[in-house]
């Protein structure tokens, strides 16, 4: 189990903005979600693996809950925009996915795995005002948070 990386935004910190290009067809900037909207950004190893399906399926699902949370979930991987549109049509995933394909914002956000050049599976809680809340990096990529701990991370800040 682990928290947050070295190298990465600490809690209580301005999250890191960053623009990435969406499987929405459009780029999608963190910082356009202030005052409107708490957000999960959750990084994952690579598309179409086991629990990396599992995990982005079970967002769709549990969308609802989310919603409920006043939160955007969306998941970043490093696979390009074509991969990540294949991936979410394949598993019906309704989520926003991201191409952090240079790598920038995983390296900013301290989960860039330098040996598999992927992100480390970890999530980051950024409240509507832009803060880091809550942060989360998994030990081993085959770990995933259950969706009822990041709900209940989210529940504090109401």
């Amino acid at each position: 189990m682990s928290t947050a990386p070295v190298g990465a935004p600490a809690v209580g910190q301005v999250a890191p903005d960053f623009t990435l290009p969406s499987t929405a067809g459009s780029e999608f900037t963190l910082s356009t979600l202030r005052e409107r909207s708490n957000v999960l950004v959750a990084f994952f190893p690579a598309a179409f693996t086991r629990v990396c399906t599992a995990e982005m399926c079970s967002f769709t699902e549990e969308f609802s809950q989310f919603d409920r949370a006043n939160a955007v979930v969306v998941g970043i991987s490093v696979d390009q925009i074509p991969s990540l549109k294949e991936f979410r049509a394949k598993h019906g995933i309704t989520i926003d996915l991201l191409s952090d394909a240079r790598r920038d914002v995983s390296q900013r956000y301290g989960v860039l795995d330098e040996a598999k050049f992927t992100a480390r599976r970890s999530y980051f809680i950024v409240d509507r005002s832009g803060v880091l809340r809550w942060a989360f990096v998994e030990e081993h990529n085959g770990q995933r948070r259950d969706n009822r701990e990041l709900l209940a991370e989210l529940a504090k800040l109401r």
